[in-house]
């Protein structure tokens, strides 16, 4: 099974040479699910033919936000919604998330709440989950037909299924320790409060379910289910 991931976003120069790109983080966490992998880089422009490029698809995260005014956003939503009429298995994280519910019919906006970051953790129908989260951004309007299958008090839709169709996650499973410290020291400060950047250094270490939420990315792509 040919996975495609549409690159939303561009790994910080100073880390590019120790965690590569966005893709490579996803091929990383899904390497031993028995997956091939394409890639289009769609921050620069570069988009596949159609839905049929691929037998499932995956959009990362970036640092855009998906109400900006950029000539590429609108081409992807368009693109989501020809992958969801087409009938291929469809995942988003973080900005990939949140570019869904817009395309479907939902709402994201800078959340005044402000930022999550670090190891944080989700209910999820099997339980608790801790998974690192870079976001201030949010889904705050839900699109027709999705259904909530994870959330906390600072991310009320943290994960929603598309039931058949797609599913996307808030949190980053691909992000390890070292890439949130490296996102702190390159990107966090000056933007998020320090306080807050400090709180989310001392959780490193906190164990992550991240492999959890590979195979059930896994699951979905194969069986359109998550359990």
């Amino acid at each position: 099974m040919k996975i495609g991931i549409l690159q939303t976003g561009l790994t910080p120069d100073t880390l590019l040479d120790k965690h590569g790109t966005y893709p490579d983080m996803f091929e990383r966490l899904l390497a031993d699910q028995g997956f091939d992998f394409d890639r289009w880089s769609v921050v620069d422009g570069e988009f596949p033919e159609g839905p049929e490029a691929a037998d499932g698809w995956l959009i990362t995260g970036s640092r855009h936000g998906a109400y900006e005014d950029l000539p590429w956003i609108p081409r992807l939503e368009e693109l989501i919604r020809q992958i969801v009429a087409a009938d291929r298995p469809l995942i988003g994280v973080c900005f990939g998330h949140q570019i869904m519910a817009q395309a479907l019919g939902g709402k994201v906006e800078k959340y005044k709440g402000g930022w999550a970051v670090g190891p944080q953790v989700y209910d999820f129908p099997e339980g608790p989950r801790t998974i690192q989260a870079w976001h201030q951004d949010q889904v705050t309007q839900l699109p027709e037909g999705a259904e909530v299958v994870a959330s906390n008090d600072f991310c009320p839709y943290a994960a929603l299924v598309y039931p058949g169709k797609a599913y996307s996650l808030q949190p980053h499973p691909e992000y390890g320790d070292d890439f949130i410290q490296g996102l702190i020291e390159t990107r966090g400060r000056g933007v998020v409060p320090d306080d807050q950047l400090d709180a989310a250094m001392a959780r490193m270490g906190t164990p992550l379910n991240s492999a959890d939420i590979a195979r059930q990315f896994a699951r979905f792509f194969r069986e359109r289910s998550l359990s």
